[in-house]
Order: C-alpha cells, then structure tokens, then sequence
C-alpha cells in the first residue's frame, strides 16, 4: 500500500497468543522492524526482548529457559524478563552496564500483547477486556473455548493498522465486500485519546438511526484500543459472536493480522457458526492487501464525516516527527 502514515504507532499491539508459550517456552518474533524474542518464564510470566544477546550479539530465540530469566546459547549468559543480565557462569558477577530492551507485555483475551512507541514512552493505558466492553449482553454469556480452529493470522499483509481502524467508518463497504442487502446505519459513536466505540444496526429496524437502549438483535458493537486492537460484538438471529481483529506491523510495508473468535453456547452449531464468522475477514484482507492509500481521500458527504473524524483520532497515535505522515488534518478531507 502507497503513501501510508507511519509503521511505528504507539499503542498496544498482538504478538502471539497465550496457546502460543507453554512454560519454558522460546519463540522468535519480528516486529516493527526488529528481531524479538519471547518466553514464558518458569513462574508462568510472559517476556519479550529484543532477540540479540548484548555480550557478542547471539540470537536469544535459540536460547533455553532457566530459573532466572533466558540463557544465551553462546556463552550461557542469563537475562531477566526485564532485559538486565543476571549471570554470567564463568564470572562472579553478572554485566550491569549492558541491558536488552524489554518490551512492557499483556497477557489478556488469550493473547499476548506488547506495548509500542518509538520514543520509548511507558504505557499510557491498558489493554482492554474485549468481552466487557462491548457490553452486558456480550459480557453476561458463555463462549465455547478458543480452540486453534479459533485463532487464524494472516501473516505479511500489506495494509496499515489504520486502514483496517477506518473501516468502523465506513458502513457501505458492507453491501459490496460482505454482501449485505444494504448498508448499516451508524446507531452511536464516541471516543477518547486512546479508544474508539460504535455500535451500527443492520436492517429496516435500525434504518432511522435511532439507538433504542436495550434493543441489540442484528446490531454490531464496535471497540478500538488504539489503532492495534479490535473487538467486533455482533447479536444475530443465530446468536451472539465475538470478532478481535489485531493488526501489528512487521516492517515498513506490511502487518500480520490476528484474529480470533468467540462464539455463545447457548445457540449451539459451533462449527457452522463460527465458518461464518470467519467468511468476512479474508474478503476484506483481499482489498487492503492491494489497495493505494488516499491522503485525501475523494469522499462524498455522507462519508467525510466519519472518515474525518477517525482520521484525527488516529494522528493521535503517531511519533510526534511523524504527524504531518499521518494522513489529512480536519479541514483536508472533503
């Protein structure tokens, strides 16, 4: 994708998922453009640092776990989830001088997350709990378990984290992408510096526009945390599902997409339910992975509204040397 804002947003992003590292386990990553390397350490803890021991510059993911962090397979150098070295076993005392990055990490929703920003700020909020803010009656049910049939990543898309953001704006790709019979109506919105929220209705019932508390059948709820995390809660005839869309940059082009599926017991056909949850995204996938992005976009009137807004709370999340990058102020987009 051509002109694109910045590959180095600040914010939360999915690395893995919890299934991912048993106890003891070490796995290599490569994310906005660096090598990583993640482990769960022996009480359970997840860890992620930068890949390359800071002794000779050996690759930790060929690394074992020990009792007090990850092992070099070099020279058996020891480092601590937050990157300080520890031991050295031909030495007395370990090297405080040198430290691997250690990148701030969740582990929630069955996912492990790592935290992003490339002037080295601390987090500025936490990863949210995708079944509770989406609401009651997303919250108060019971899911079947996320199974590996339940996890899916597409991996070296080319699309940016905000490109798939802008699709909770932009209703009337539904007719023509997923086919619906018309397009939904946007039933609220809100927002903050790190959140964006939605709620949408399909259908005649919701075609006014008019939110009706209490109601939800064939609504979707949409949540962002930052421009990284997506928590898609749908009510349909068929039951209720629950649709977390992560998109983490690799490098300067491309992203891997995490997707994961929660579906209600209580409506039984687990299988044939959650197929069709997982039918939308390759289609989307399909467009984002050859699409040019547009700094400005050619809108119409019903559209520029939504595309604006989103646009301006996703400024928010880039390096500051980077904004004039990160798309059209509010009075570009017409």
């Amino acid at each position: 994708m051509k002109g694109l804002p910045s590959m180095q947003p600040t914010g939360w992003f999915q690395v893995g998922w919890s299934a991912d590292l048993a106890v003891g386990d070490v796995i290599g990553l490569h994310y906005f453009g660096v090598e990583l390397v993640a482990f769960r350490d022996l009480d359970g803890e997840v860890h992620v640092l930068d890949a390359h021991c800071q002794h000779l510059g050996a690759n930790l993911t060929n690394g074992c776990v020990v009792e007090d962090g990850i092992q070099c397979p070099f020279h058996g150098w020891v480092w601590s989830g937050q990157g300080r070295n520890v031991r050295i076993p031909y030495e007395q005392r370990p090297n405080r001088g040198r430290k691997v990055r250690s990148w701030p990490v969740t582990e929630l929703n069955e996912s492990i997350y790592i935290w992003h920003d490339a002037a080295g700020r601390a987090p500025t909020w936490e990863v949210p709990e995708g079944l509770r803010v989406l609401g009651d009656h997303i919250h108060d049910r019971e899911y079947f378990p996320v199974g590996p049939e339940a996890r899916i990543r597409f991996e070296g898309i080319h699309v940016h984290p905000q490109v798939i953001a802008e699709n909770a704006v932009d209703p009337h790709h539904f007719r023509f992408v997923h086919h619906t019979p018309v397009s939904p109506t946007v039933l609220r919105e809100s927002s903050n510096e790190s959140t964006w929220a939605a709620k949408v209705g399909f259908g005649r019932r919701w075609s006014e526009g008019i939110d009706i508390p209490g109601e939800t059948i064939n609504t979707l709820e949409i949540y962002w945390s930052g421009l990284g995390i997506a928590f898609n809660g749908e009510h349909t005839r068929e039951g209720y599902r629950i649709i977390n869309i992560c998109a983490t940059p690799v490098d300067d082009e491309t992203s891997d997409i995490f997707s994961t599926y929660w579906i209600d017991v209580a409506n039984g056909n687990y299988e044939q339910r959650l197929t069709a949850a997982q039918t939308a995204l390759p289609d989307d996938i399909a467009i984002w992975d050859s699409q040019v992005y547009m700094d400005p976009p050619g809108l119409t009137a019903s559209e520029a509204a939504g595309f604006r807004q989103l646009r301006n709370w996703a400024r928010g999340f880039y390096p500051e040397t980077d904004t004039a990058a990160a798309g059209p102020t509010l009075s570009d987009i017409r």
